[in-house]
């Protein structure tokens, strides 16, 4: 994440939040053997953006409750989320993520994969901890029943993902419902995760589930974008391993509908073949870029972020529903 591109009350409260996180996640994950701890951790340590996290606190602290109290639900969403990138990783062959070599290219994949099994486990641990912070047992039964429902989620959307690749033709519709179950869904449980620090209020509840899906939906739109946009040295990770693993991303999705002829056939060539050449990957990516659809793309992440600003008008008017706000905004405009 670029922070400079935030406000400096943000860029401040990330900072904050993301050390609260990461000391808890220090206390709690280590153990024996050493090796296994240190795979499991070593994505962490590379950094991150502890957007989940924050939304997690953020939501909690615009309710009223203490930043210290809804830590351990925040630590739970990030832990999920990196046992995601770790087996993501393997599964998608890629060997550099946050710019370090990643979890499996320095540990093996057996271990990599028990790393992240690992993580999955610590992350129900550190749920449980919310009683001894104060939230209701039954509030931190309904977190369980939430986060595990959006880990199901999770892995339904990485099979869809890994299925499209397969086929030749993704509708868009199909797309989306994909990124939500991908992205969308462990967005949506950090917001419910926050206001159920605080409440069991439906509405509320309902409201930010809202929120965090489209805020989800909007961020890996943008993901897909940076994927064909980005520079590799922002990124951390290679540009154009998309078009290289033929993965059905919108701008893929919106050029394959859109080209005819020649260049829709130069597309398809390049698509899915791992042995491609740079120049192979930077002349597919231009054939994307001059069918529109990074402009598509665009316009629609911005629709789901709207969607999720709408969202926030449930909670009281506060500095931290205006983070909250911006997060949304930013989601769109982010350059990593």
């Amino acid at each position: 994440m670029d922070l400079a591109q935030l406000s400096e009350r943000l860029r401040n409260y990330i900072t904050k939040v993301a050390g609260l996180v990461d000391g808890y996640i220090y206390a709690r994950v280590h153990g024996e053997p050493e090796e296994l701890y240190n795979a499991a951790l070593h994505l962490i340590r590379a950094g991150g953006k502890r957007l989940r996290p924050v939304i997690v606190v953020a939501t909690a602290e615009a309710l009223g409750e203490e930043a210290e109290k809804a830590l351990p639900f925040a630590v739970a969403v990030e832990l999920v989320h990196n046992f995601t990138l770790v087996h993501d990783d393997i599964m998608d062959r890629d060997e550099f993520r946050r710019g370090v070599p990643t979890v499996h290219k320095l540990w093996g994949e057996p271990l990599a994969i028990t790393a992240g099994d690992l993580l999955y486990a610590k992350a129900f641990e550190a749920l449980t901890d919310a009683r001894d912070k104060g939230v209701p047992a039954e509030r931190v039964a309904r977190a369980v029943r939430v986060l595990a429902r959006a880990s199901s989620i999770i892995a339904e959307g990485q099979a869809m993902d890994m299925m499209f690749e397969e086929e030749e033709y993704v509708d868009i519709e199909d797309y989306l419902k994909m990124i939500y179950k991908k992205t969308g869904a462990l967005f949506e449980a950090s917001a419910v995760l926050g206001g159920l620090v605080a409440t069991d209020d439906e509405n509320i509840l309902s409201s930010l589930a809202s929120y965090g899906k489209s805020l989800g939906i909007a961020f890996q739109i943008r993901d897909d974008i940076l994927g064909i946009m980005g520079k590799e040295e922002e990124l951390g990770k290679p540009v154009g391993s998309d078009i290289r693993e033929g993965k059905k991303t919108l701008p893929i999705l919106y050029a394959l509908g859109r080209l005819e002829g020649e260049a829709r056939e130069k597309l398809e060539k390049v698509l899915g073949n791992r042995d491609a050449g740079r120049e192979e990957i930077e002349e597919a990516a231009r054939l994307i870029k001059e069918s529109g659809a990074i402009e598509y793309a665009e316009e629609l992440a911005r629709r789901y972020s709207e969607q999720a600003l709408a969202a926030l008008k449930v909670l009281p008017e506060s500095e931290y529903r205006e983070m909250l706000e911006e997060l949304a905004r930013f989601a769109v405009s982010r350059t990593r």
